[in-house]
Order: structure tokens, then sequence, then C-alpha cells
């Protein structure tokens, strides 16, 4: 009987252990890092913007630069995660406030990459704040192996911007997702450079995309620094159906078009961040598109089936 206490009493004290183990661990992450999953990281610098990076056995994949300010919190948040350097920093896409700041993972030794329509474009276009990557990528996907983890990137074709990828860690069942899906906020503003209808296929293949976690470069939930799930890509798919639905239900009801972006509401999604500021300017870009068609739009190119530089 004295032995079983005994061991009861070691097994009680392991479990604790093991709990002011895993307490301090998560105490002890860097202001704005969550852990995703084991050596899967989500980084915020106030939350914004959201990034990822990915620590191995040979050193860090970053995703998403943002800007300067929002690369050097990340390099030395990381530092502080990991004594691996980083190896490689991903580009999610062409926009400005997305892929500024690459200089900084640069210094620190990183090989930076963007898909090639990216590339062509940031090439052409340098924003103040941005580097043109070192390398490029062609095709409609890539995959990066390093320490034993791989990190595919797709790229869907038209949806967002110019070279738009998804990043997807399929061992960990993770992905990073940026400005095509934002959960809990309606579309952004004017919905610039979006073509509606890819931008709803392309959806339609992320959700046969195998990943139960997420992180979104934007993010309006509660608990926004955990990231979301598929779910999240299912209401935004279904958000931009339901606009386009209620819109053709006016025109039904003989509505004068040009009054409906002032008159169509939805309520189911009320409680989205935006939904009283940007909801008409949402109704009317896709009213628009479905007036005029779509837009932008652009032909298929060589260098988007290629792999080069």
């Amino acid at each position: 009987m004295k032995n079983v206490k005994i061991l009861i009493n070691s097994i009680l004290t392991m479990l604790m252990f093991i709990s002011i183990v895993n307490t301090a661990i998560g105490q002890n992450l860097p202001d704005g890092v969550t852990r995703i999953t084991e050596d899967v990281y989500g980084y915020s610098a106030g939350g914004e913007y959201y990034s990822m990076f990915v620590v191995t056995s040979e050193g860090v994949v970053a995703i998403e630069s943002v800007n300067t300010k929002h690369a050097t919190g990340m390099l030395q948040a990381i530092r502080k995660v990991t004594d691996q350097p980083v190896k490689y920093l991903l580009h999610s896409h062409n926009h400005w406030d997305h892929a500024s700041g690459g200089k900084v993972f640069m210094d620190a030794g990183a090989k930076t990459m963007a898909h090639i329509e990216a590339y062509e474009w940031m090439k052409a276009n340098t924003g103040r704040d941005m580097a043109v990557p070192d390398e490029s990528w062609g095709g409609n996907r890539k995959d990066i192996t390093l320490g034993g983890t791989t990190i595919e990137l797709h790229y869907l074709g038209m949806n967002h911007g110019l070279g738009m990828t998804v990043f997807l860690l399929p061992k960990e069942k993770v992905a990073y997702i940026a400005d095509i899906v934002t959960p809990n906020r309606v579309l952004f503003s004017i919905v610039p450079d979006f073509n509606i209808r890819e931008w709803e296929r392309s959806l339609e293949e992320v959700l046969t995309m195998d990943f139960e976690k997420a992180v979104y470069s934007h993010n309006e939930k509660q608990d926004a620094a955990n990231g979301g799930d598929k779910e999240d890509v299912r209401q935004s798919l279904q958000f931009i159906r339901d606009i386009r639905t209620a819109i053709y239900a006016e025109f039904q009801k003989g509505t004068n078009p040009f009054m409906i972006p002032t008159t169509l509401r939805l309520p189911k999604y009320k409680d989205w961040a935006m939904y009283d500021q940007w909801l008409e300017m949402n109704v009317w870009r896709i009213l628009m598109d479905e007036w005029m068609g779509p837009f932008p739009w652009r032909p298929d190119h060589p260098y988007q089936k290629g792999s080069d530089k």
C-alpha cells in the first residue's frame, strides 16, 4: 500500500511539473508571438497585420514581412524563440502594405522569394520601403523543404493583387492566407484589385486544401492572435455570394439599380467589423462587376507557367 501511495505521489508530481513547464513555455513567448502548432508561430505588432514563421532543425521560414517596423519586430521575436537562422522570407503577393520590409531579412541572411507575377510588379513598382526579392518562382506550385518540414506554395491565379500565394504546411495542417480571407470583417473598403468571380473560385480551391488551422494576414476575431480555421474561408465565400444574391433579389423587385447600395442590408453580418462603414461600397463593387463585367482581368502568360527569376 505504501509503495502505491509513493507511485501515485510521483505521478502527480510529474504531471504538475509538466503543467508548470507547459505554462512557462506559453508565458515565455515574446510579445506579439502566438504558438499555432508545435514549431509554427503567428506574429503581430499590434493586430493590424499577422505574419507566420516556421522553426525547423535547419533554419526558419518567415512569411509576410509587411514593412520594416513589422519585419524588425518579427526578426527580433524569432531570435528570442530560436537560435536557428532565418533561411527564407516568403512574400504572399505584390502590394506595398504586405511586401515591404524585406531588406530586414535580406540583411539577416535570408533568401527572399515571391511568385513571378509579384516579383515583376515589385521590380517595376518598387515602393519606398520595398526590396525586390532575391528570387522568383513560376507556375502554380512550389515546395520548400527545410529541416524535414515542407511548405507548399500555391498560386491560384487571379483573385487579388499579383502572384497571390497561399502557403500550406501539409504535415502540420496549417495554412497562411493573406487578404482573400479576413475573418469577421466585410470586404475591404471599395474592394480594390480584386477579381470577384476569380476570388470566389480561388476560395473554392482553398476549401479543398487539407488544413485545420490558418493564420490570416488580417483577422477581426476576438482571439485573432490564435488564427482561425477553414470555416472562416467558407464564411468569406458565402458573404460575397449573399451580396450578389441580394442584389439580384432587388433587380427582380424592380428596384432602381443605383439605389440598391444605399438600401441593401445583410443583418446576418451586422456584427462583422466595418459593416456600417463598408457594406455600401462592397455592394457597389459587386453591382458594378455584374453590370460591366469583371475587373481586373488579364490573359494567361507563359511566365506564369515557367519556373524562373
